[in-house]
């Protein structure tokens, strides 16, 4: 959570991984409860990659002084799949449309400097199966590139399971097919966004 004081107005920022509507709408009555007694508890949101669904509230502000500015800096920063809640608790004296963008501005900002946040990049889950005599070339090739196994599974034949990302799965593919003469097969399960530790 991120918090700013402007003008003895406090500004309270909450920060939450949403990926679907329904869990940032269920998040915002979240925060909206639990900050029952504030002035306003204005909110946005960007749900999928490339901002496929966008959202944002005032909640009682002038319109336009709060959740657009936040939106913009949602979209600035080139976040999605995250809501976030802005609880302002009035401290007396009127900042302002001017004042009211800067200070939400700068309250999403706090929430997210607060927040920890990933890189996603677009790849595929890649199935690996293989023989026990071709494991060694195989760890060795993923582990060059830097690619993590997330799951095995050994029984007559060996299956390892890894998150490729797009730029690289040509190449891992061919180098593993020649590493192994063609022993090794893949299957692509599942397309999407990954965390990138890289």
């Amino acid at each position: 959570m991120g918090e700013i004081v402007e003008k003895k107005s406090r500004f309270l920022a909450t920060v939450r991984k949403t990926q679907t509507e329904e869990e940032a709408a269920a998040f915002i009555e979240e925060i909206k409860k639990k900050y029952w007694d504030a002035s306003h508890n204005c909110s946005a949101f960007v749900i999928g990659h490339g901002t496929q669904i966008t959202r944002c509230s005032d909640d009682g502000e002038p319109s336009g002084t709060a959740g657009r500015p936040m939106l913009e800096v949602l979209l600035q920063e080139g976040l999605c799949d995250v809501t976030v809640v802005v609880t302002r608790y009035f401290g007396g004296t009127l900042l302002g449309t001017g004042g009211l963008v800067r200070a939400y501005g700068a309250a999403i900002k706090a929430g997210i400097e607060a927040s920890q946040t990933a890189l996603m990049r677009y790849g595929c889950r890649l199935v690996i199966h293989t023989d026990y005599t071709d494991i060694g070339k195989i760890q060795y090739l993923l582990g060059k590139r830097g690619i993590g196994q997330y799951d095995a599974s050994y029984t007559d034949r060996v299956t390892l399971k890894a998150v490729v990302f797009t730029q690289e799965e040509q190449g891992i593919c061919k180098e593993l097919t020649e590493a192994t003469a063609g022993r090794a097969t893949f299957e692509t399960v599942e397309r999407g966004y990954y965390i990138s530790e890289r």
